[in-house]
């Protein structure tokens, strides 16, 4: 068991415990679905045991109760400073992803990733928003699968904040393929996942709030979201971002024409990526007017361009994350249900781990297959709602890693 702190401000009262609390030594405090009375019982019990602790394996669990209330205190019209002071841990949080840090707590980096983009008015946003983009250029570069792992899966899970989860998987699609494909220069790259990352920063309440909506959006709205790249773009200029490409980039970058990479000017180039990128991403999203799609269709949308001809771009993509990417669910030839883990040599035959067998159960720890070999092909996609399975980021994680003295620097 390993404990890490949480704050007392996170906890919430009146409502069942989703994590058993304890103290530095792990001895039990107050067992899951225990309910807390009052702010007086909360600190009592943290007094007793000298502080709040929790398993690291329950901080998801802990992250999705401390969003909860951070919504309630936005519903409550609590002020901005009121809401900051909502910390959940120095500790478990913000240490964690600290410059040194290979191993990202990316849940925090949601809760980061909303922040910035829901108060983009406040002082330092470029510096906040260049301390994000360094961080998830960071650790695409050390562990790529892990994180497209982390986005994809949290993409597919969590909808409340959809709209920063949205944009860090653009922004790390995007850099990927730059990257690792059409080898663009470093400061191209940055300036194409800086982009990816506010693209949608005129919108971000809107387009968290659509994602729980059942009608159609309103004629207002409509308006909202035709306005949104022109608007996303005048609210950076407005920061002080000078960056013609950029901000071209982000104006143009739900503009459909089909044609090579090559012909386009760089904030062409950019925006055509952000725009294939933006196309795959949304398609995985669950909505409360519909599901979403597995990924593997999703990525397919976005191969074909307008004129149904494979598209530069769209390839650029595929061939950066796979067919099936880190984080997606298929079914094997042995109709085993496995999550991917590791892109493979080529974009169809992923490392795997096996969470479901072929009885329909669950399994005790993860199976490992290569579905490189003929007994363990891919067969098919398997959408996240149809996949029953809890995925608990903190144990699967460490599968998807590339022990150091195998990276290429």
């Amino acid at each position: 068991m390993h404990l890490v702190p949480v704050s007392v401000e996170s906890i919430r009262l009146h409502q069942p415990l989703p994590f058993p609390l304890m103290d530095k030594n792990g001895v039990l405090l107050a067992k899951r679905s225990f309910i807390i009375d009052s702010r007086e019982d909360l600190a009592d019990i943290a007094q007793r045991g000298g502080g709040l602790f929790i398993d690291v394996a329950d901080s998801e669990a802990h992250h999705r109760a401390y969003v909860g209330r951070l919504h309630g205190l936005v519903r409550d019209g609590k002020s901005l400073g009121e809401i900051a002071d909502a910390k959940v841990t120095g500790d478990l949080l913000g240490e964690r992803n600290n410059e040194d840090d290979e191993r990202p707590d990316w849940l925090d980096l949601q809760v980061q990733a909303n922040a910035l983009l829901r108060d983009s008015s406040a002082g330092h946003f470029m510096e906040r928003l260049d301390k994000l983009q360094s961080r998830l250029r960071r650790h695409s570069r050390l562990n790529p699968d892990g994180t497209l792992f982390a986005l994809i899966h949290l993409s597919a899970t969590e909808v409340r904040m959809y709209s920063a989860t949205h944009a860090m998987l653009v922004s790390v699609m995007c850099g990927l393929a730059a990257r690792e494909v059409l080898k663009w220069p470093e400061q191209q790259e940055v300036r194409l996942c800086k982009a990816a990352l506010t693209m949608n920063l005129g919108m971000t309440g809107l387009q968290d709030q659509l994602t729980r909506q059942v009608e159609a959006p309103s004629p207002a709205q409509r308006k909202a979201i035709d306005e949104h790249a022109n608007k996303s773009a005048d609210m950076l200029a407005d920061m002080g971002v000078v960056d013609a490409d950029w901000l071209e980039a982000v104006r143009n970058h739900h503009t459909q024409v089909p044609g090579r990479l090559q012909s386009r000017t760089v904030p062409q180039q950019i925006a055509r990526m952000i725009q294939r990128a933006d196309m795959f991403a949304a398609r995985l999203a669950p909505r409360a007017s519909r599901v979403p799609i597995s990924p593997a269709a999703a990525m397919q949308a976005c191969y074909f361009d307008e004129n149904r001809q494979v598209d530069e771009t769209g390839a650029a993509l595929i061939k950066a994350v796979g067919i099936y990417q880190p984080g997606s669910f298929v079914r094997l030839a042995t109709d085993e249900v496995a999550v991917v883990i590791k892109r493979g040599l080529n974009t169809s035959t992923p490392r795997v781990a096996v969470l479901v067998n072929r009885s329909g159960m669950p399994t005790v720890e993860p199976t490992i297959r290569e579905t490189s070999t003929r007994d363990f092909r891919i067969v098919a996609s398997v959408p996240h709602r149809e996949v029953k399975v809890q995925i608990n980021l903190e144990r699967l994680l460490p599968l998807t890693a590339t022990p150091a003295s195998d990276r290429p620097w």
